[in-house]
């Protein structure tokens, strides 16, 4: 199925294809035709990775009015990051369509800049919950005009803690006609606020886990013993040349440890975790998004939102506990339509969470540097 088939304007089209998109995901697929022209609740289940941005972000640039100033459509995203990003990815969809203002909302930033931003005609909003809530409590919004709202990444805004702010904001776009909810898992938070706050015929589709992982990523596993693991990485980089990764870790701890051990080596790595603040983030992150880093070391909940092009590889140092973070981690590398390898690198005893990952996924991985 192409866009075109989807319904997807052919102004459209052109970005997209400017920008390495030429054929919809499967996400895509079954989201696009229901959002564009059913206009009643929705409920998408798929990994990160998958596409879920434009999946709902191209219905979204096509049912607001370009000539309307108001804020039509609010995006609730879980981090400053992936926010930005949202933002970022609608803008250059719109490069050859109607002019239509994205203005992204987050904490860690001025909150008069972004009150004078949201002065100017705004037809679509992302925001994190709690920055939200601030400027509405200053009266810097009308959500009157919200028609659809969208909950992207919805059970890592519960894990960090938004369940209260999401309800009160569904509470308070009482003029809204749809909600779209976007999840990769179903905990019972997520379950309540389905429940409460949207329709009982809300219509619900599920990406199989199967099709979830990307063709072009090369999945691959070394065996080391815990003490072997930094060689391990260490031969493995220097096998990529100067090409970019992320390197994932369980752990803070392990994320600033393991940064540390490849500076050391004379790789220019830092590391994203929980304890850094929002400014000592930004200032990471705009070093790997402009080239003056080659390796990211993140946990997997401060690796959300990231969105880096030309991503060569993503290392799993340490195995997730859970296992559907194995495609958000993979999903990483290998973007718009490029190729790319997942590496584990893992213990004889791990072997058999190796197994489980190759089982639930559909996948099989190649040992190497036997």
């Amino acid at each position: 199925m192409t866009f075109k088939e989807l319904g997807i304007s052919s102004a459209i089209i052109k970005a997209l294809k400017e920008n390495g998109i030429e054929e919809p995901t499967s996400i895509q697929e079954k989201s696009i035709p229901f959002l564009l022209n059913q206009g009643t609740d929705f409920i998408g289940q798929a990994q990160t990775g998958t596409g879920k941005t434009a999946a709902f972000g191209l219905p979204l640039l096509q049912l607001v009015n370009p000539k309307s100033p108001q804020p039509q459509a609010l995006i609730l995203s879980p981090t400053r990051e992936l926010g930005q990003q949202i933002q970022k990815q609608l803008f250059r969809f719109t490069k050859y369509y109607h002019k239509i203002f994205c203005e992204a909302v987050y904490g860690g930033a001025s909150l008069d800049q972004q009150i004078n931003n949201l002065k100017r005609p705004t037809q679509i909003v992302v925001a994190t919950p709690g920055r939200l809530l601030d400027l509405v409590d200053r009266n810097a919004i009308d959500l009157s005009y919200v028609k659809t709202v969208v909950m992207d990444e919805a059970d890592e805004m519960l894990s960090m803690g938004f369940k209260e702010d999401l309800s009160k904001i569904l509470r308070l776009t009482t003029h809204k006609k749809a909600t779209w909810l976007f999840s990769a898992t179903f905990p019972e938070g997520i379950k309540e606020i389905v429940k409460k706050h949207m329709a009982k015929d809300a219509h619900r589709i599920e990406v199989n886990p199967f099709n979830v992982i990307n063709k072009k990523i090369k999945f691959e596993y070394i065996l080391a013993e815990q003490k072997q693991k930094m060689e391990t990485l260490n031969w493995f980089i220097r096998q990529q040349g100067d090409a970019r990764g992320v390197v994932f870790t369980k752990t803070k701890a392990e994320a600033q440890q393991v940064a540390k051990q490849l500076h050391g080596k004379q790789f220019k790595a830092e590391s994203i975790h929980g304890d850094l603040n929002q400014k000592e983030r930004d200032k990471v992150m705009r070093a790997f998004k402009g080239n003056k880093l080659q390796i990211l070391v993140a946990t997997d909940l401060a690796a959300r939102g990231i969105d880096i092009a030309d991503l060569a590889y993503v290392v799993h140092y340490q195995l997730p506990d859970k296992t559907e973070y194995f495609t958000h981690r993979s999903g990483r590398t290998a973007r718009a339509g490029k190729t790319g390898v997942s590496l584990c690198i893992v213990s004889k005893r791990e072997l058999s969470k190796l197994d489980e990952i190759e089982d639930e996924f559909g996948i099989t991985m190649e040992q190497i540097f036997d």
